[in-house]
């Protein structure tokens, strides 16, 4: 317990640093490039990427994360930090306050502590298995809500953009577009939202420190194939995602099993 609890503050530091980083920066006045693939990265990703390299690993643990170059060692690794240092920098450049520093530390393919920080909302996730999720220090729980119809699902507004959701039309919940992954999973844990569907493939460090908020929080996490998560992998792109409490988990999957199973049908 003792370990655990200071990796968490260990997580806890680092984002209470990083968030410092981001009073330097505003929205829409800071460099944005495209890298290879299309999405943007700022000189803010890249400065707290950098923060975090110096703040977090010691002892040989390894390091991923989306703004350094993957070192393959980490594989070798028991202990490895998975990070996110901007994660929805779209909704950052354009002022939306959906995006948070993700922070994740993985002990042989498990997460065991995590923190999410939405700098905007002043909001703080934190986690571990023995301590359960907190928010601003504060118990948290997914929702109780058992059924589909009447609940709340968060999806990717980039994806409801691209008509991915149209196939969701007439279902019985709220479909709510919001920006990061990473925040998405931590309002679910949090029981701001009933759950999260995310269609498109997504890498760990989107995915790690949400994924243990929502399961210390009592929910369960899944790919939309309904398998396990496990993570430092060689190959760290996940074929999308489910988060809800066990209830939902499972009608959810069946729902998309069925209309799985009308488009094979159609064609």
């Amino acid at each position: 317990m003792a370990y655990k609890d200071d990796i968490v503050k260990r997580v806890s530091r680092a984002l209470s640093i990083v968030t410092e980083i981001f009073q330097d920066f505003a929205p829409g006045a800071v460099g944005v490039e495209i890298k290879q693939g299309g999405d943007p990265v700022t000189e803010v990703d890249r400065t707290v990427d950098t923060a975090l390299r110096k703040l977090l690993p010691q002892n040989g643990e390894g390091w991923l994360s989306e703004e350094t170059v993957d070192d393959l060692a980490r594989l070798n690794k028991q202990c490895v930090w998975i990070v996110d240092p901007l994660d929805g920098t779209k909704e950052f450049i354009a002022g939306i306050p959906e995006w948070c520093v993700s922070i994740a530390f993985a002990e042989d393919g498990k997460i065991v502590a995590a923190g999410i920080c939405n700098p905007v909302t002043e909001q703080v996730f934190l986690a571990s298995k023995e301590t359960g999720t907190t928010l601003n220090g504060n118990p948290v729980r997914v929702s109780t809500h058992r059924s589909l119809d009447g609940a709340t699902v968060l999806a990717s507004r980039s994806e409801v953009k691209r008509g991915e959701w149209e196939r969701f039309a007439g279902e019985p919940f709220t479909v709510v577009p919001t920006g990061s992954v990473a925040y998405k999973l931590a309002l679910v844990a949090a029981g701001q939202a009933d759950a999260l569907i995310s269609l498109a493939p997504k890498n760990e460090w989107d995915i790690a420190a949400g994924v243990l908020l929502v399961e210390a929080a009592g929910g369960q996490v899944a790919t939309l194939d309904d398998k396990p998560l496990t993570f430092n992998r060689e190959h760290t792109l996940v074929n999308g995602l489910v988060a809800a409490n066990p209830f939902l988990l499972k009608q959810i999957h069946k729902l998309l099993g069925r209309l799985e199973h009308s488009k094979a049908g159609a064609n």
